[in-house]
């Protein structure tokens, strides 16, 4: 499991290498554990604040192409 990026003190991004497909990150902490497409930069499951929601998938949006390679490296 590798954070990719923390914010506001108690969320974070991860990508678990032993994951699942489709390509997606975890966005967890705070009472949260929601799914994000790496594809679509969608919620895929779970429910979390909009503002959080929000901050995540523009944070995914502008690294999506290295965690996108990330994933790929990750699950060949």
């Amino acid at each position: 499991m590798t954070t990719k990026y923390r914010f506001r003190e108690k969320y974070r991004i991860q990508l678990r290498e032993k994951d699942h497909p489709p390509p997606h990150v975890h966005l967890i902490g705070g009472g949260v554990d929601v799914m994000l497409s790496l594809e679509t930069v969608e919620v895929m499951t779970g429910k979390a604040p909009p503002l959080i929601i929000k901050e995540a998938l523009a944070w995914v949006a502008s690294h999506q192409a290295q965690l996108l390679e990330d994933w790929k490296r990750c699950h060949p």
